[in-house]
């Protein structure tokens, strides 16, 4: 019985053995890539990226062949490193740099030595390749814009790290990957997906046929085209309004919340980060710290709101119950307060009731308006709280979450805030501590899409939808609730009236009434926002910024939008002008105030933005 035991274990374990063998050799594939080093080489055929329309399905994105040279560390063999570089015109330094990065990356694995050859490179290249062994050519796409502009919109394509390679195991050295913009943000519905030939070697390390007759290979599947919901036509025109300029425009679909034009300005051509140029380009604008080409105003930058801020503590006193549509206010050069303090104003009739108020933007009217609001309550640090909750309704205050690669919060100070800076229980604090918030100056802060998205819910009295840039898939509409689904404010829809009328006579009688566009009725808002910095350590006042909202047509929104102007002066002066022009392009397809747009076209503010740094230290427009 012992005996017949041990033939049964050593039977079993026979079993057991072979078994195991004829999974791994015959059913299991999971070892399949462990082999590829020795025995089988891996190509990858670049599926092409997907397109992009703008939202009249004008190409703004398309793809051009590109061809890469690569390597594979442990194949390559002595060969003629002159011929090499002289074709391929790199020097023999760079070549031996870039096979090193190469071994240390991987010696069994592919990765590029000369990226995105020319047409005319690579076919003479091809010729050569028999002398070249270790090397390949890799056939790949390139972006190919139809457009000059849009560069923040758009985004880009750059070369994989280690990080991205380590974190994402879709991605190997070499690949491609989209940074920034629609190409960032949507990049897995953009790549596509690689297909994948394994080919086997014989001992020789000679191909000799698909790997299991092809049974592991894969087809590419072309990227998805994305139509976004730019207009192509009113973004290339701001962009040209703001030449010579510095600062952001947003203009939105109210309907919809859809972005129709985000500008940033200085930009610059999203061909330059294209072909074998892209890196000492793109390291000339990242180094560019003064003008910074690639700093998104419409989205990072955060100024104060100035006067279209106004139009907001209206609604909020309205709701608050503190001010009636018809209670006036007196105006004597300002508003004046505490022991001899003063909030200056423009000239101006007075008293004024709340549509002239917002029409000829008195700062005594909303200084007003303000202080009611906050000493309605009990504590200032209620009456803050109380108003912050209000403006964080219209998405202030926070990142708004829009489908955009990148974005800030703006600020908007609670009652914590306040009692940190003024060491509250220790010292108290009023709310003439801070008044300033009436006119959007002080610590509240924002950025143009928050501007244009708070006009945007003023334009559909309370409600917004969150601003997006994405409009279809593949010709789909998007259904993601994250922008399909309204989001309402704490003000009532009947208090916006007076405030819409207020801002229409901004340009019927107010601040805006020779920025006038024939045939189109607009409600807006100047604003002008002082401007600090420091130069030699010292805080010096520059010129103000120039702000503008607006809204058109009044009665049945289409377009709402917000402007900013670094140093442009004051608010009628450059942003309400561009502002007016871009309505009239939106909504007419032509210009007919051509005074504006000349004189738009032919100033400048490039002298203003090198002033600080001509090494003086001044206070300019006092």
């Amino acid at each position: 019985m012992r005996r017949l035991l041990l033939y049964i274990i050593i039977l079993t374990t026979g079993i057991v053995f072979l078994a195991r063998l004829f999974y791994l050799q015959v059913l299991d594939d999971s070892f399949v890539r462990l082999s590829e080093d020795n025995a089988v080489k891996v190509v990858y055929d670049y599926p092409q990226r997907g397109y992009i329309f703008d939202r009249n399905g004008n190409l703004l994105v398309s793809n051009q062949p590109s061809y890469d040279v690569m390597a594979i560390p442990r194949n390559v063999k002595a060969f003629d490193t002159a011929e090499f570089c002289s074709i391929l015109n790199i020097t023999p330094e760079q070549l031996a740099q870039k096979l090193d990065k190469a071994k240390i990356y991987s010696p069994r694995l592919p990765s590029i030595i000369v990226p995105q050859l020319s047409k005319s490179e690579y076919a003479y290249f091809q010729e050569k390749m028999r002398n070249y062994p270790g090397f390949y050519i890799q056939k790949r796409s390139q972006r190919d814009y139809q457009i000059e502009n849009a560069a923040n919109v758009l985004g880009y394509i750059t070369e994989v790290n280690r990080k991205i390679i380590e974190d994402n195991p879709y991605y190997i050295s070499g690949d491609l990957i989209g940074k920034q913009g629609i190409e960032g943000y949507y990049e897995e519905l953009l790549r596509g997906v690689k297909g994948v030939k394994y080919i086997q070697k014989d001992r020789f390390n000679r191909d000799i046929g698909a790997f299991k007759d092809g049974i592991f290979d894969t087809l590419p599947k072309k990227g998805k085209d994305l139509t976004i919901t730019i207009d192509s036509e009113l973004q290339a025109y701001g962009e040209k309004l703001m030449e010579n300029k510095w600062g952001g425009i947003v203009a939105l679909e109210p309907a919809t919340g859809e972005i129709l034009a985000l500008i940033t300005a200085p930009s610059y051509d999203p061909a330059k980060l294209v072909g074998r140029k892209r890196s000492p380009n793109f390291s000339e604008l990242y180094y560019d710290s003064i003008a910074r080409p690639l700093y998104d105003r419409g989205l990072l930058a955060e100024y104060p709101p100035g006067s279209p801020f106004k139009t907001i503590n209206a609604l909020i006193g309205l709701q608050e119950g503190v001010v009636t549509t018809e209670d006036r206010f007196h105006c004597s050069g300002g508003y004046f307060y505490g022991r001899g303090r003063k909030m200056g104003c423009h000239p101006h009739s007075s008293p004024l009731n709340m549509v002239p108020g917002i029409a000829q933007s008195c700062n005594a009217y909303f200084a007003n308006v303000y202080r009611r609001t906050i000493e309605k309550y009990p504590t200032p640090q209620e009456g803050v709280d109380t108003w912050a909750n209000h403006l964080a309704s219209f998405g202030l205050g926070d990142y708004l979450g829009s489908d955009l690669s990148t974005g800030r919060p703006g600020k908007i100070p609670t009652a914590d805030y306040y009692n940190k800076i003024y060491q509250y229980p220790t010292y108290k604090w009023f709310s003439t501590a801070t008044l300033s918030n009436a006119i959007g100056q002080g610590e509240v802060l924002m950025t143009p899409i928050q501007l244009a998205n708070m006009t945007a819910a003023i334009a559909n009295k309370g409600w917004y939808y969150t601003p997006h840039i994405l409009k279809k898939i593949e010709g789909k509409p998007i259904k993601d609730e994250a922008f399909t689904e309204k989001k309402f404010t704490t003000i009532e829809p009947r208090h916006f009236e007076p405030v819409i009328e207020g801002m229409h006579q901004v340009y019927k009688s107010g601040t805006a009434s020779t920025l006038r566009i024939p045939d189109i009725e607009i409600a807006g808002k100047t604003g002008t926002a002082e401007n600090f910095t420091r130069i030699g350590g010292k805080r010096v006042q520059l010129t103000d910024h120039s702000i503008f909202i607006a809204f058109a047509p009044v009665d049945d929104p289409k377009i709402a939008m917000a402007v900013f102007v670094e140093n442009g002066y004051w608010g009628g002066r450059y942003a309400g002008r561009i502002a007016g022009l871009m309505i009239e392009k939106y909504l007419k397809g032509t210009i007919t105030r051509t005074d504006m747009e000349k004189w738009i076209l032919t100033h400048s503010l490039e002298d203003e933005y090198m002033k600080p740094y001509s090494g003086e230290s001044f206070r300019i427009n006092q």
